[in-house]
């Protein structure tokens, strides 16, 4: 069942936008660019007890960047943690280095596109497929 992200969740996940790298905010103009195509992505967005870095919910799939820190062991721990969380939920996520946007964010975005293609679209969580109650008398 949909829940709500609590105001700690929301605060956070506003301040991670608000202090975006430039690595995000490139991978973040492009994405908005797939919108064309019918995708709609969200950004630092609240998912359950986590804070996805970009996720389009239709196609239940999660995009991160990942920077140096990632590489240690206690942080790649955490990060396999969290994918299964997302898989259990019915996401695949997909990771990527910092370096890769900087050096090849076209490539990357064709990846994520062709990723988009084999996903079939679900309506996003907490959507309601049928409405609970008929507005009587209108």
């Amino acid at each position: 069942m949909f829940k709500r992200a609590g105001p700690d969740n929301i605060d956070r996940a506003r301040r991670l936008r608000r202090d975006a790298t430039n690595v995000e905010r490139r991978l973040w103009w492009k994405l908005r660019e797939l919108n064309a195509q019918g995708y709609h992505f969200r950004r630092q967005a609240p998912f359950h007890r986590y804070t996805l870095d970009f996720v389009e919910h239709g196609a239940r799939l999660a995009i991160e960047l990942d920077g140096g820190q990632h590489a240690s062991p206690k942080n790649a721990a955490h990060d396999a943690v969290r994918d299964r969380f997302l898989a259990n939920e019915g996401y695949i996520t997909l990771r990527y280095w910092n370096s890769d946007i900087v050096e090849n964010i076209e490539g990357v975005v064709d990846a994520i596109v062709r990723e988009l293609k084999t996903r079939p679209y679900r309506p996003p969580p907490g959507t309601l497929r049928v409405p609970t109650s008929p507005q009587r008398g209108r």
